[in-house]
């Protein structure tokens, strides 16, 4: 789809990306994925209170905006421009599905802590490596009463850590369906786990009988196990997006000011040809991305499909654009002072996040009925 924004939308994402350009530069980063949190409270309090990013596509009526996917989309975006590492995009995935669930209230009693509060939230859906669906789901909910527990171990489970709550994806005896937990609570234990990309923090979450709390209808539980993936993955797609087009900005700047035989690198045509195919790609990942955050906006019947296109074109997109960008630039781009390994290490990272780009590619081959489709 083309992307066209308004000037509403144009005037959001400018004062976004100035706000990460002065609170989050590289410095800041870089200074924030040493320590134990990964983000700055006092930052992220700001966001909340002062620019309501974590409820951006939050209904006023819980403390948000009351935008639509496409702003929060737009902020999503600035985030992987300035490769963020504060809990936004998890935070914001758990506000969606606690506002999808159907339960109004919890929607009354969490999304404001949120939105507005500077809550931390998580998703935890991943029972076994590569298990992005809700078939794959183990985790157990045992329900005594009208009350739950939660039994089995979540893997991978981004800013779990820094979260006051998770939103779990557990199987009930008729199925997949979506808790919270608090993060406090009894039997609930985080272990930090070692990524690749050190600037956003995972962990390994082990439930044992722990209490939760049921989102909406046992009934409707497969749905709302598949919309949050379906949306997680849109929203990394828009992430990536970012990601892709700062990595290209980066190698088209120095391509202009490394001089080599007399001429700037650029001038030449193998680094020409590298960039085009650059932009191209990421012209193309922005508009799978941005149809897949009108597809949450208008609850579109092939949302699954719109969601794993955005993945792939995404991730593969953002894979291709920082791994060029450390080419153009050559020795300097293995450096650790460089911020190129940076982006590399986001887009690698993010490759695994609600399925591979091969996990999707054989679950749109199967819903199109191409048996045999390419992993």
């Amino acid at each position: 789809m083309a992307v066209t924004l308004t000037a509403e939308q144009r005037e959001l994402r400018t004062v976004v990306r100035g706000f990460f350009a002065d609170r989050s530069d590289e410095a800041e980063v870089r200074r924030q994925m040493d320590t134990a949190q990964g983000y700055d409270p006092a930052l992220w309090r700001q966001m909340a209170e002062q620019l309501c990013l974590q409820g951006m596509a939050v209904p006023e009526e819980f403390g948000g905006a009351g935008f639509g996917h496409v702003e929060l989309g737009l902020v999503l975006e600035e985030a992987g421009r300035a490769v963020f590492g504060g809990p936004l995009l998890s935070t914001a995935l758990a506000a969606e599905a606690i506002r999808a669930a159907g339960d109004e209230a919890a929607r009354k009693e969490l999304l404001p802590q949120l939105a507005e509060q500077g809550a931390v939230g998580a998703v935890a859906v991943l029972d076994v490596p590569g298990g992005w669906s809700a078939d794959d789901v183990a985790t157990a909910a045992e329900r005594s009463g009208a009350d739950w527990t939660i039994t089995g171990t979540k893997i991978h489970v981004v800013d779990a850590a820094a979260a006051a709550l998770l939103v779990v994806a557990a199987r009930t005896a008729d199925g997949p369906a979506l808790f919270v937990v608090e993060t406090r609570a009894d039997g609930v234990t985080l272990t930090p786990e070692p990524t690749l990309d050190q600037t956003r923090k995972q962990a390994r979450v082990e439930l044992a009988g722990a209490p939760a709390r049921l989102l909406g209808e046992v009934s409707a539980g497969r749905a709302a196990v598949e919309r949050l993936l379906a949306t997680g993955a849109i929203h990394l797609a828009a992430e990536q997006v970012g990601v892709a087009a700062r990595a290209l900005e980066l190698a088209v700047e120095y391509s202009q000011t490394r001089y080599q035989y007399g001429r700037a690198i650029g001038s030449f045509q193998a680094i020409k040809h590298l960039c085009a195919d650059v932009l191209t790609a990421v012209e193309t990942a922005r508009s799978a991305a941005y149809a897949g955050l009108l597809a949450l906006d208008t609850d579109d019947p092939e949302l699954a499909l719109t969601a794993g296109a955005a993945k792939v074109f995404c991730s593969e997109t953002a894979t291709a654009a920082t791994a060029t960008c450390i080419q153009v630039h050559g020795g300097i781009g293995f450096t650790w002072e460089h911020p190129a390994h940076l982006y590399f290490k986001r887009a690698k990272a993010s490759e695994s996040l609600f399925g591979t780009p091969a996990a999707h590619r054989e679950r749109l081959a199967d819903a199109l009925g191409l048996s045999g489709g390419a992993r």
